[in-house]
């Protein structure tokens, strides 16, 4: 599987935070309708981050969802996580047939439908805010490029 991150739950020390990602993966999969057999053997989730999803290349869907065939043979729970709302909807029930998981770039939700929320209350860790926090540097950083580009 080459996507984006892994979580395993045997990585995981923190009896806590092990809790929570458990209980959101079971209630993740239950969103998704995943067999009971496979929940119980799910060993975490993988995930593939992208800004937006509106392209319909076909190619690169059937890969995404070859990989979600791999992940559920391994045990994992494929999640498509989104920095921004962007995401056809076409795209959107396809990928969802396909028993992905879609974390969406919104502020506001649960942690089995928005990338943020999932950060913030499962991981522990507030995305939202790094990227509030570092966007002038990123600003700054692709003006820079652009005017380089340009002269």
């Amino acid at each position: 599987m080459s996507l984006d991150g892994k979580i395993s739950l045997s990585d995981i020390r923190n009896t806590r935070r092990l809790a929570s990602i458990q209980k959101w993966l079971m209630e993740s999969a239950a969103h998704l309708h995943v067999d009971r057999k496979m929940v119980s053997q799910l060993r975490g989730a993988v995930f593939e981050i992208r800004q937006g999803y509106k392209s319909k290349d076909s190619k690169r869907q059937n890969a995404d969802l070859g990989n979600a065939a791999n992940a559920y043979t391994n045990f994992y729970l494929p999640v498509l996580g989104l920095l921004s709302i962007q995401i056809d909807s076409d795209i959107e029930y396809r990928y969802t047939r396909s028993q992905w998981l879609i974390l969406k770039g919104s502020l506001h939700g649960s942690p089995i439908d928005s990338m943020y929320v999932f950060c913030r209350d499962i991981l522990g860790y507030d995305l939202a805010s790094f990227f509030k926090r570092v966007s002038p540097r990123i600003k700054n950083e692709v003006e820079a490029i652009i005017q380089a580009l340009l002269q």
